[in-house]
């Protein structure tokens, strides 16, 4: 098979090699709606040849502002790549301002939103936008013109001939997208990707999936194609020949994974612990005999090995995965196999009891700016640890620098910041991107993430404090949701924490105590406090003492992306948490100093 070079030319691949029948499949008026690879590259060329039409030249960048995965969107983007212009995708739940900033800062020229919400936000900026040339909408709405339009202007395929001869000129090394960064702090910025970054990535992460073309996989995308993580992984789904089934939000996930029945997903672990914690709460409200053998499944996972196990451990394994586990595996449509978790660290616990109950966790660790993956894990080739991200990809060389901080090298690497040499001259030196992570790379080649550089703190005695690493074993308990460790300068580390309020009102009915009725009320219950106080005494055992929280808050917010607490990967926005909590923060070390 002769190997795509850009990536417009992966649907091309998939056609002569593979052609499915569903290979882009997106629900409309309550019906799965199937796009064969025949039918995505003649309605991808229908978009190629409209563009040329509207007079849209090679190297113009084109923002598309989608709320949810469809089948338009990839329509649109190969259509966008395949004259030479560049996809500029962003995340939806941004503030218009922020809508502003990127297109303004991005010169991008055209602009396509998915529905009415993003559309309204727009226009509300859109005179202060005046390259801006046109709208587009995937939904129908009043006043905007439609993608269905393009798709009629391209049916005369007279310009053909030209959008091919544009193809035949893009280069691997071209210019792709600009992805800009969430970021925790201060603008975001335009990360720069070319085809080959992006098809390097996904072709060097192949080896590492644990299943074949052969198996006709379905796959159910939900995290944001404006993301790289899910983007890229979309084309290496149709690299790999898997049907890629879009679920139509977050809220019908449950009802999605019933239809779809898929075998394979991306995931975020936030996501990982909720489906856990609801497991739990279910496991934990049963009776008698049934109560016993939930946790004794449950203990048995958080056990699990991926080589070296015991004949006795996999008899009792069978038992626990017949009688405990095939119920989790029918929550997630019932043919799950292997679920891709990245943005985070995950919890190993929670690694070893989702492989024990049958789904091969895949852990990966990169950034946009990497396109995005480094590291991740493999089944064979004893290519699996809990507590790391695997081996880094056969493409990708990493080394650690003298201060911890990973570095990397390779075709990943981007291209640069747009419009900032500067900040590029900063991160790329010698040709190895600083990742801002530290980390250590093991005996056996495994990668290992230990904190962010820049979130590492040191307390007023001198003592350096991850706190990320921190956060992630705090939130191993079922009482905290999130939580930030704080404590720059001062005698010892601290924590703003939000509860778990949902399970704490669960836990609260079952040892009748009076919580209250709103969040407020709950935080400031007593006996609510002192058993969050009992959780984290607990989990401090795990720390050197100079790591161990003393002192925390209760914030009465449920931490989210709309109220500015998380970025859009669900990272902690720690500047604007701490800005919000200044009066807590205070609180936390009034008679410390």
């Amino acid at each position: 098979m002769i190997k795509p070079t850009r990536l417009f030319d992966i649907p091309y691949f998939q056609l002569k090699n593979f052609p499915l029948e569903d290979s882009l499949v997106t629900k409309v008026n309550g019906t799965w709606h199937k796009t064969s690879t025949q039918q995505y590259i003649a309605q991808a060329n229908s978009i190629s040849r409209a563009l040329l039409r509207l007079g849209i030249q090679k190297q113009a960048k084109i923002a598309v502002i989608s709320s949810n995965n469809q089948t338009k969107w990839h329509l649109l983007d190969i259509g966008i790549l395949q004259i030479g212009a560049q996809n500029v995708p962003i995340y939806p739940t941004i503030s218009a301002q922020d809508y502003q900033y990127i297109l303004d800062h991005s010169d991008a020229s055209y602009v396509f939103v998915s529905d009415k919400e993003i559309y309204d936000k727009l226009i509300s900026v859109k005179d202060n936008l005046p390259n801006i040339k046109e709208i587009y909408s995937f939904d129908p709405i009043d006043g905007c013109k439609s993608i269905d339009e393009l798709f009629e202007l391209g049916k005369d395929e007279s310009n053909q001939d030209k959008v091919q001869q544009i193809m035949d000129s893009v280069e691997p090394s071209d210019l792709a997208t600009l992805i800009y960064t969430s970021g925790t702090t201060g603008r975001p910025k335009g990360v720069m990707l070319s085809h080959n970054n992006i098809l390097q990535n996904a072709i060097g992460s192949y080896p590492r999936i644990p299943f074949t073309r052969e198996d006709k996989y379905r796959a159910l995308s939900f995290l944001p194609i404006c993301h790289v993580f899910e983007r890229m992984v979309v084309y290496l789904y149709q690299y790999s020949g898997v049907s890629i089934y879009f679920a139509e939000s977050i809220d019908k996930m449950g009802q999605n994974l019933q239809e779809v029945q898929p075998n394979v997903m991306t995931v975020v672990p936030r996501l990982l612990e909720k489906v856990y914690d609801k497991i739990f709460t279910k496991g934990s409200s049963l009776s008698g005999i049934s109560k016993k053998i939930f946790f004794w499944a449950l203990d048995l996972g958080f056990k699990y090995e991926p080589y070296q196990r015991t004949w006795w451990y996999n008899v009792q394994l069978k038992i626990a995965r017949k009688i405990v586990f095939s119920k989790w595996q029918q929550a997630l449509g019932g043919q799950m196999k292997v679920i891709v978790s990245g943005s985070a660290p995950l919890q190993q616990r929670l690694s070893r009891v989702f492989n024990a109950a049958g789904f091969i966790i895949l852990e990966g660790y990169g950034l946009t700016e990497t396109s995005p993956v480094i590291s991740v894990q493999q089944v064979t080739n004893n290519g699996y640890k809990f507590g790391t991200t695997g081996r880094p990809i056969d493409n990708v060389e990493v080394k650690i620098a003298p201060d911890g901080e990973i570095l990397c090298k390779g075709p990943c690497v981007m291209l640069g910041y747009y419009k900032d040499p500067e900040k590029t001259n900063e991160s790329i030196i010698d040709g190895y991107f600083h990742t801002g992570d530290i980390g250590k790379i093991d005996e056996d080649g495994f990668l290992q993430i230990t904190d962010r550089k820049k979130e590492m703190f040191k307390t007023s005695g001198g003592k350096y404090v991850a706190p990320q690493m921190i956060e992630n074993i705090m939130k191993q308990s079922r009482f905290i949701e999130q939580i930030m460790v704080i404590g720059e300068g001062e005698k010892m580390p601290g924590a703003l924490i939000q509860p778990n309020f949902e399970f704490i009102r669960q836990w609260a009915e079952r040892k009748k105590i009076d919580i209250g009725t709103s969040n407020l009320d709950l935080i400031n219950t007593i006996e609510v406090v002192n058993r969050i106080e009992k959780e984290i005494n607990q989990l401090n055992k795990k720390f050197g003492k100079w790591e161990q929280i003393k002192r925390f808050e209760l914030t009465p917010d449920v931490w989210n992306i709309d109220n500015g607490h998380l970025t859009p990967t669900l990272k902690l926005k720690r500047k604007p948490i701490l800005e919000k909590y200044q009066i807590l923060y205070k609180k936390i070390y009034q008679d410390t100093n």
